[in-house]
């Protein structure tokens, strides 16, 4: 009888997102007299969080599936984040419907920690179908502390799926995790930051379980230290991050760039994050192997492919870096973390969006998704029944317009809005094909801004009220 070979799966596409700021670790220094170092950390606007910038990494890798030729479909999303904006509410819904993925899309948070990450990996891993694992931090810590200046803030979106799907960029050949009971690092729900035990401790009790969990994977893919052309190690513990090459036995192998100078430790994420970055300067037929420390130690072994060598993505992880502003000042990243509560506008909170018409617009709301009429082609930003053109009634189909590119006609500052950072830039943009929007524009200095400027959309967070946030679109200067 004739053997039927399993398709080969793995990761299929990916893509990350880097927040257009950075904080120079100087600056901590400067401010405090403690604290700090050397380079800088990347810091989310006061508009996102762990979800918007997971929505923005997911964008990105549908874009590179797309643009490489192959199609985008899903069966399952999973969202892994230990800084969650919503407690007993899936945030991954969020995700999927900025996606405007269709219903019968599985989505499902895996929070609570930096390690559910590879609870995510291992689920997509393990199906048989297209599967998304979405990553992403809000990364904080006590002013002058450690993690403040070492930690940072990302997303990240690995799409596993056969190769029947698309091809395999990267298939993973094995895996092995060791687990133990012992407090490293921890925090209650109402805690804006984490503790840590004292680090000797935790980096005892790491590296007998690195030493277990990569005996096991090397065992299991037959295969010698030296058949490793890159291992890359991440964990929020560093020293015990630092001394797990060496433990394992590893010690003459090439260990990648764990990118903690230039972005910061971004938690969750990080793994995917190197990962996604290897991946983007990777030859085919490399073999890299993965090594997590969280509660444990997480190890996978991937192998790149053929494929991968005719692979484009539109945003490496190094351009993202290479990109940006460096200049943020302290007081406004203290502010946006809320270390610091500063006097805001004298102007009306916002207010909370209601859930039913939430419900009702929510391919518009968080899809993006406008109409046009169909015999005109008039496209209306939000959608309508009744064309602009010609006035004809519900004969509209739906236009997704999230990746479409516009240009700013005209655009005001505003000084007196609420916001966490003013002032408020507000633009009119006109879409290319069609269609004509306002709403506020971010990641800008508010000089800087002029018509005729090239913009694209971005998914970000409005505001926050009672207790929901109220996400939306924004418009950023186009890379």
């Amino acid at each position: 009888m004739t053997e039927t070979r399993r398709p080969r799966r793995g990761i299929i596409g990916y893509g990350t997102y880097v927040p257009y700021y950075r904080l120079q670790r100087s600056a901590i220094t400067d401010a405090l007299g403690t604290g700090g170092g050397r380079g800088t950390r990347a810091v989310a606007s006061f508009d996102e969080d762990a979800t918007s910038m997971a929505v923005e990494a997911a964008r990105r890798a549908v874009r590179n599936l797309e643009a490489n030729g192959s199609p985008f479909a899903l069966d399952a999303l999973y969202f892994a984040t230990a800084t969650p904006p919503y407690l007993d509410k899936t945030n991954a819904n969020v995700i999927h419907a900025a996606l405007d993925l269709p219903s019968a899309v599985f989505a499902a948070d895996m929070v609570g920690s930096s390690r559910s990450l590879g609870g995510a990996l291992r689920a997509a891993m393990g199906s048989p179908h297209p599967t998304m694992v979405a990553s992403a931090d809000l990364r904080s810590g006590r002013p002058g502390s450690t993690d403040e200046a070492s930690t940072g803030d990302a997303g990240v979106a690995l799409i596993f799926g056969n190769e029947t799907d698309a091809p395999v960029l990267a298939e993973p050949i094995a895996s092995a995790s060791a687990t133990a009971e012992f407090l490293d690092r921890w925090r209650l729900p109402a805690w804006n930051y984490s503790r840590q035990w004292e680090e000797r401790f935790g980096e005892h009790a790491y590296l007998p379980l690195v030493t277990e969990a990569v005996d096991a994977a090397l065992k299991q893919a037959e295969l010698e230290p030296s058949d490793l052309d890159l291992v890359l190690v991440t964990g929020l513990h560093a020293r015990a991050v630092r001394g797990a090459v060496a433990a394992a036995g590893l010690g003459a192998v090439t260990v990648g760039d764990d990118l903690v100078a230039v972005l910061g430790n971004t938690g969750t994420p990080h793994l995917g994050v190197v990962l996604a970055s290897a991946l983007d300067r990777a030859e085919p037929n490399q073999t890299i192997m993965t090594i997590h420390l969280a509660d444990g130690a997480d190890v996978g072994v991937f192998r790149t492919t053929d494929a991968l060598a005719n692979y484009t993505n539109g945003s490496p992880v190094a351009t993202q870096l290479g990109s940006g502003t460096d200049g943020l000042d302290y007081n406004t990243f203290l502010t946006w973390r809320g270390f610091l509560d500063r006097e805001p506008p004298r102007r009306p909170d916002p207010v909370a969006p209601a859930a039913p018409p939430s419900l009702r617009s929510q391919r518009w709301k968080y899809g993006f998704v406008g109409s046009r009429d169909e015999s005109s082609g008039a496209i209306h930003l939000p959608p309508q029944r009744v064309s602009v053109k010609g006035g004809a009634v519900d004969e509209m189909e739906p236009v997704p317009m999230a990746d479409v590119p516009a240009t700013v006609v005209t655009f005001t500052i505003d000084r007196l809005a609420y916001s966490l950072s003013p002032p408020v830039v507000a633009v009119v943009i006109d879409f290319d094909g069609g269609g004509r929007f306002q709403c506020q524009l971010t990641d800008v200095n508010p000089d800087d801004v002029s018509i005729g400027d090239r913009v694209t959309m971005t998914f970000r967070k409005l505001s926050t009220a009672e207790g929901v946030h109220n996400y939306f679109w924004k418009a950023r200067p186009a890379a």
